[in-house]
């Protein structure tokens, strides 16, 4: 090793992706995160920490200290809503308006369909069909319950 070969050489400027073939070129050796220790702990933490870090470095990236790359979110902000012990903006509603259950207008205040009323009223033209079919040898109980549901469904 007079002549100066051997050992391990750190390229000056690594690529950040090796290409294929006879295009690859060494991807070690660059840039690297900062090792950061947080404080506190137990005694001794912060070292094995440091050391961890010192054995795995992870290549040069976007983090916190550097702002987010614009993107499809870029300029818009969030609304700051009220505060949790801030006076009601609507004296006078539950906070239930709108649910299902507790003081207040149900779900029917929102102009929004009932769904299940819907899809009950569709399958009641199949009940014939599926009363035969849940009286076949062999039908499961899920089906028998369902054609019972059918049949017993009032609607709202």
């Amino acid at each position: 090793m007079a002549n100066g070969h051997g050992g391990q050489r750190t390229p000056s400027s690594p690529a950040p992706v090796s290409g294929p073939g006879a295009l690859s070129q060494r991807t070690d050796g660059g840039p690297s995160q900062p090792i950061r220790v947080p404080t506190g702990g137990a005694y001794g933490d912060a070292t094995q920490l440091r050391q961890d870090q010192q054995g795995a470095p992870l290549g040069a990236s976007a983090g916190g200290d550097q702002p987010a790359p614009a993107g499809l979110l870029a300029g818009l902000s969030i609304p700051a809503g009220p505060s949790f012990g801030a006076a009601s903006q609507m004296p006078g509603v539950p906070v239930t308006d709108g649910a299902a259950s507790g003081p207040g207008a149900g779900p029917e205040a929102l102009g929004i369909p009932n769904q299940q009323d819907a899809d009950m009223q569709f399958l009641q033209r199949y009940l014939v069909v599926m009363e035969h079919m849940a009286n076949q040898v062999g039908s499961t109980a899920a089906g028998r319950n369902a054609v019972r549901a059918i049949k017993g469904y009032q609607g709202t």
